[in-house]
């Protein structure tokens, strides 16, 4: 057994609180979040019923974290109704329309701009 897969491992909880197992060895019965929306299920109130762990060089903190929740005690997904789907339209129509001239593009306007490429290469011509 590798040193990484040792610290990964703790199906008691002692160490981290809460059970917690090696990337790829979760116990069948958990899911995470995207395993349960594939499912058409979501955690629906549930606690945290144990996590995978694994190490990584990119986070600060040395390691990756999944939660797993009890595939048993969820829920299935609330079905979209056409209020929610008329709310997220005006939503996306919001992300595509540039607060400076109005005009509604086909794609999202870049949130570091703040407003469409054309009024952000005017107004830098501008100041410039």
């Amino acid at each position: 057994m590798s040193a990484a897969f040792g610290t990964c491992y703790d199906p008691t909880g002692a160490r981290y609180g809460i059970p917690t197992y090696p990337w790829r060895y979760a116990p069948d019965g958990y899911a995470t979040r995207r395993q349960l929306r594939a499912r058409g299920l979501r955690p629906g109130g549930q606690e945290v019923a144990a996590q995978l762990m694994r190490q990584s060089r990119r986070r600060k903190a040395g390691v990756s974290v999944a939660y797993l929740y009890r595939v048993d005690a969820a829920k299935p997904v609330r079905p979209m109704t056409s209020r929610k789907w008329g709310a997220l339209a005006l939503a996306m129509l919001a992300r595509r329309t540039c607060p400076e001239c109005r005009v509604v593009f086909s794609y999202c306007i870049p949130v570091s701009l703040g407003m469409c490429v054309l009024c952000a290469d005017a107004e830098e011509q501008h100041v410039a």
